[in-house]
């Protein structure tokens, strides 16, 4: 069992945020397995992303657990997603699984934030704030999305309930997105989003935040990170003590430190790879892109660059959770040492799985083998932690 927050998963295995779970369809047979400790939703925005079937596909290599793909975010509209997870919540009233609510703000509102607060300058917090909230436009949609999903955790009363069923990952590293540049990769970029989050986190301490990041491969990347979500810890006197998550200081235990992120998920795809036609098997007919003079080598992808996963980025995804692992855990800062991070990248088989943990991962994560081998794949990997 895994828990970060007040949030418990059991067995410590889950889905990541990806095309297998976009629909109700998808979701239900997610949550339905009994093999999963908790289920993702694929990544929504306000409004919808405008899907491009011709070039969104998404193909497996041959030979290995691998795949590439060219997906951006969900079609449906975060409404769409809030009442499938109302759905599946009040049809299964009896069950502690949570489901993590993967979001992202819109994109262009997000590049005009973030460069007005490069231009500024500055790491007041509050005056951070002061500014976004001032430009009506301005990271509005990640505020109107997390206050969506607000209502929904209390109708289903979460923030009172001893294991809440409903988190929030903000997806900061979909590499697919042409013209805008993962914002996980500069932390000063990340500054809008955490400002939106550590206002809501610290007037409702019961929400659940995790950002999804995607793979460094240098080693001040890290410690970069680290550093930048540890300037939004603060000490507050103890109101709930549910809500401080056990987390305690001071003077007769009357303050505890908390941070508005309770886990990373470690890593998304790595972008910018190519695949050759002759290198991948195909599960729909694709029209491949050729090359330019039009002849062969055609690409694997229509877009020709894609997002690789699976166990072609296994390795770096172990190094990227054990690097964070050791940071968080050494940190200073006890809100930092409660950060949880669940492992993804290549976790394909039970031996994956239990790489992934030894590397300090608390939760697991999937998409390639379960996208490849269906829902079934759960109940193989999950024997990694039945002696636990």
């Amino acid at each position: 069992m895994s828990a970060f927050k007040r949030l418990t998963i059991q067995p410590p295995i889950l889905n990541t945020a990806c095309a297998w779970a976009s629909d109700y369809k998808d979701l239900k047979a997610l949550y339905e397995c009994p093999h999963t400790g908790a289920i993702t939703t694929r990544t929504a925005t306000l409004e919808g992303f405008p899907d491009d079937p011709r070039l969104h596909k998404v193909t497996f290599l041959r030979d290995s657990q691998s795949s590439i793909n060219s997906y951006g975010y969900s079609p449906y509209p975060l409404t769409q997603y809030l009442d499938w997870v109302d759905k599946l919540l009040t049809d299964n009233v009896d069950s502690n699984k949570p489901i993590i609510i993967s979001i992202a703000p819109s994109l262009d509102r997000f590049d005009d934030a973030s460069k007005l607060l490069q231009r500024l300058d500055t790491t007041d917090h509050e005056e951070g704030m002061d500014v976004l909230t001032s430009k009506p436009n301005f990271m509005n949609d990640l505020g109107e999305m997390i206050e969506a999903i607000q209502r929904l955790r209390s109708k289903h009363r979460d923030s009172l309930s001893a294991a809440p069923r409903i988190a929030i990952e903000i997806n900061t590293s979909c590499p697919n997105l042409a013209g805008h540049p993962p914002p996980a990769y500069e932390p000063s970029s990340l500054r809008p989003i955490l400002e939106t989050l550590s206002q809501a986190y610290f007037e409702d301490p019961s929400l659940t935040f995790g950002l999804k990041l995607p793979p460094y491969v240098h080693s001040r990347s890290f410690v970069d990170m680290v550093h930048f979500l540890a300037s939004f810890s603060k000490t507050e006197k103890i109101t709930d003590v549910n809500a401080a998550g056990g987390n305690q200081a001071g003077k007769g235990g009357n303050e505890t430190r908390r941070n508005p992120i309770a886990f990373l998920t470690c890593t998304n795809t790595l972008g910018s790879t190519l695949l050759f036609d002759e290198q991948v098997e195909r599960i729909e007919p694709v029209t491949p892109a050729l090359d330019q003079t039009g002849k062969s080598p055609a690409f694997a992808l229509p877009s020709i660059w894609g997002g690789l996963a699976g166990d072609a980025i296994h390795t770096l995804a172990l190094g990227n959770v054990h690097s964070f692992s050791k940071l968080l855990l050494n940190h200073q800062d006890q809100a930092m040492r409660e950060i949880a991070i669940i492992g993804v990248g290549g976790v394909t088989c039970m031996a994956a799985a239990k790489r992934m943990i030894a590397a300090g991962a608390s939760v697991v994560g999937c998409a390639t083998i379960f996208g490849k081998e269906g829902v079934g794949v759960f109940e193989g990997i999950s024997k990694a932690f039945q002696d636990k």
